[in-house]
């Protein structure tokens, strides 16, 4: 007798499973068939957890409503906890795309969660007339009610971390923005001389924008607390008892500790996915904006002699194979490279979301991975941003002071006393001549005192002007 494989069979025939796997017959067909991105199940904890409770309330609801033997519901919680726990994540070997709408996702989820239950009722791995992965891990449910809750479940904690990468990010750009306060430089407005502010109000403003993305996903995330248990198939509560869909949702609240609610119309949170291009549109707004950033501080940094050089970044690695010393600024070009994906990303979920028919979205695989590794691409690319350059980012005062000073961009200030006919005509000149707006103001024709100069032109009044005349 060969005891390194067990027999299993589907409606398609018999497969041979190693005495080693938790999972089973459809899940290793699914193996076979959906070889596509190499990332599997086992890559996101949060997606495996959160099967695992939608398993488990949806056991709890059936032992009530008497539909499912207390003993063999006692074996099903047992292991939903132990997936709970964190351990056998090893066993969920699905492609994350798939053909099936999720269909061995979830079918390996059934498969784990019967064999660690016939374990724990002292049965071996494959007996199935004990504890069945379809007749009772699966019992009261269908792929089209507990694959897209456990999507959502598993978004909303990821959410959770994404949120604490932005608010990390935030804190670094207010500590540099406080270091910068003092800092003066000029402003640019379609890459040309504007007028002067600090260094500090442009790390300000950053922290800003972060924060506004932070308060916009928190309020994404609370439309990932609407689910459709109980839907079963389409919506209608097929092979569901009476009261099921209630119950089973007010346990999934119970033990996720999560604002969970039943959706009103079963029947149209099944096919719906307009959740998830929520999440990835305030996804790709946060990427866009980051990416922004970055196109910033490269500018900022660039040079050091024939560039802006208004800020060092961190050197982290020489920057090219033929061209000694040069130093490139890789940490905020692999965030702008991070962030266009999550933009084409976006594309993907749009186009998955509107390509369903009728009582069901079938695209949902993609949808998923493309949430998923969006959101722990952009993780990593903001926890990279932020350790390894916006922590270690100096500034080029006098840099930035000698050019405020000698920049045109200032005669902007003097509009209120001279006019702006004759400040365009200072800025012509001083254009053309290359003299300093001070030499051609003050020295030459005499339009204003030093002691007036003084006062346009004080550090304050730079940074938080205010409305001066003559």
């Amino acid at each position: 007798m060969n005891t390194t494989f067990r027999i299993e069979h589907d409606f398609l025939g018999e497969k041979e499973i190693p005495n080693t796997a938790y999972y089973g017959v459809q899940t290793l067909r699914a193996l076979e068939n959906f070889n596509i991105t190499g990332i599997t199940n086992a890559s996101e904890p949060f997606f495996i957890i959160a099967f695992a409770y939608v398993k488990k309330a949806a056991t709890m609801a059936n032992r009530d409503l008497g539909v499912l033997d207390p003993k063999i519901a006692e074996a099903i919680i047992f292991a939903c906890d132990e997936l709970i726990a964190g351990k056998y994540q090893d066993q969920f070997v699905t492609d994350l795309i798939q053909g099936g709408a999720g269909t061995s996702v979830n079918m390996n989820a059934n498969e784990v969660i019967a064999n660690i239950g016939l374990e724990y009722l002292g049965h071996q791995k494959g007996q199935y007339e004990f504890l069945h992965p379809n007749n009772h891990v699966n019992c009261s449910q269908s792929t089209n009610d507990t694959y897209p809750t456990s999507i959502m479940m598993a978004l909303h904690l990821k959410v959770d971390v994404y949120l604490k990468a932005l608010a990390d990010l935030k804190a670094s750009f207010l500590r540099k923005a406080k270091e910068f306060k003092d800092v003066l430089k000029m402003g640019r407005t379609q890459l040309q001389d504007a007028v002067p502010m600090t260094l500090g109000q442009e790390f300000h403003g950053w922290a800003t924008t972060i924060n506004d993305d932070i308060k916009h996903l928190r309020e994404a995330q609370r439309k990932l607390t609407e689910c459709n248990m109980g839907a079963t198939a389409i919506g209608t509560s097929i092979n569901a008892p009476q009261g099921y869909p209630e119950l089973c949702t007010k346990y999934l609240a119970q033990i996720t500790k999560l604002p969970i609610t039943l959706a009103p119309d079963l029947v149209e949170a099944t096919s719906d996915m307009g959740s998830y291009v929520l999440i990835s549109g305030m996804l790709k707004r946060s990427a866009i904006k980051i990416s922004k950033i970055c196109n910033d501080l490269r500018l900022l940094s660039s040079g050091p002699r024939a560039g802006l050089n208004e800020i060092k970044l961190p050197p982290m690695q020489p920057g090219s194979s033929i061209m000694p010393g040069k130093v490139n600024p890789v940490i905020p070009e692999v965030v702008n490279q991070t962030a266009f994906y999550v933009i084409g990303a976006d594309v993907t979920i749009s186009m998955a979301a509107e390509a369903g028919q009728l009582q069901l979205n079938v695209m949902e695989p993609v949808i998923t991975f493309s949430l998923f590794t969006s959101m722990n691409y952009m993780i990593n690319a903001i926890t990279t941003l932020r350790t390894k350059c916006i922590d270690g980012i100096t500034a080029n005062v006098e840099v930035c002071r000698e050019e405020v000073m000698r920049s045109i961009g200032i005669v902007t200030a003097l509009n209120p006393i001279l006019g702006y006919e004759t400040a365009a005509s200072i800025a012509k000149e001083a254009l053309a001549t290359g003299k300093s707006i001070h030499q051609i103001v003050i020295e030459e024709r005499k339009l204003i005192t030093q002691e007036k100069w003084n006062e346009i032109y004080s550090f304050e009044n730079m940074i938080h002007p205010v409305y001066i005349n003559g």
